[in-house]
């Protein structure tokens, strides 16, 4: 089998940079990488996206919401994580339970069991071998945000115009996460106003350290 490994943090905290990082440590190693995202990954997933993100759905209910991305993970695990993984390959995944946990759970405030329930069947119980959370400041996150949008780096999206309140409920979601995590070591969190190589050296340090404990078992 190969190695899932996942990053989560609230939108502006730097995952996409970072992934992009451990990618290169990890071809430069000779590891087959793939990347991928949620919502989204996968043709039909980015179809499920493109809904999710339009800032024309204002009229969508918390509870259609985590259908949708329910839907887009289903597709992905069956589609491309477990096949890839079944290759031995690395799969880098910008996003997965853990962010309906902390955004749907904690921020939109619907019902853990319910969520849980949900997030087995969509995920066929596949866990990351490793979380890696990059914690920010919620004023901080948005207004390295707002800088990608005035520059065309980024385009807003429907999650992005919610409520201060919210991304504090989320970022306060995943800290909640990491601790009652039934396999806490399975979490790194990072602080990610740190500079992006401080941060890039501390993944691959934890990553090179898992990937020794898989060829050594």
């Amino acid at each position: 089998m190969g190695l899932f490994i996942t990053f989560e943090g609230t939108d502006g905290s730097g995952k996409t940079t970072q992934i992009q990082q451990l990618t290169a440590h990890l071809e430069t190693e000779g590891r087959i990488v793939c990347t991928t995202r949620e919502p989204g990954g996968t043709k039909i997933g980015n179809q499920i996206r493109h809904v999710l993100h339009d800032v024309n759905n204002i009229e969508m209910t918390a509870e259609a919401e985590i259908l949708l991305y329910s839907a887009s993970r289903a597709q992905l695990v069956r589609e491309l994580v477990l096949p890839r993984l079944a290759q031995g390959e690395v799969v880098l995944c910008d996003r997965y339970v853990e962010s309906t946990y902390a955004y749907q759970g904690y921020g939109r405030e619907l019902n853990f069991d319910m969520l849980r329930r949900l997030g087995e069947f969509a995920t066929q119980g596949v866990r990351p071998d490793l979380i890696i959370y990059l914690d920010l400041d919620i004023q901080a996150g948005l207004a390295r945000k707002a800088t990608l949008a005035a520059t065309g780096q980024e385009v807003l999206n429907r999650m992005d115009k919610l409520e201060q309140d919210f991304y504090q409920r989320v970022r306060d979601g995943y800290h909640e996460l990491a601790r009652q995590d039934s396999e806490p070591t399975r979490w790194l969190i990072l602080d990610a106003s740190a500079p992006i190589e401080t941060i890039s050296q501390q993944v691959w340090a934890r990553v090179s350290a898992l990937l020794e404990s898989v060829i050594s078992t």
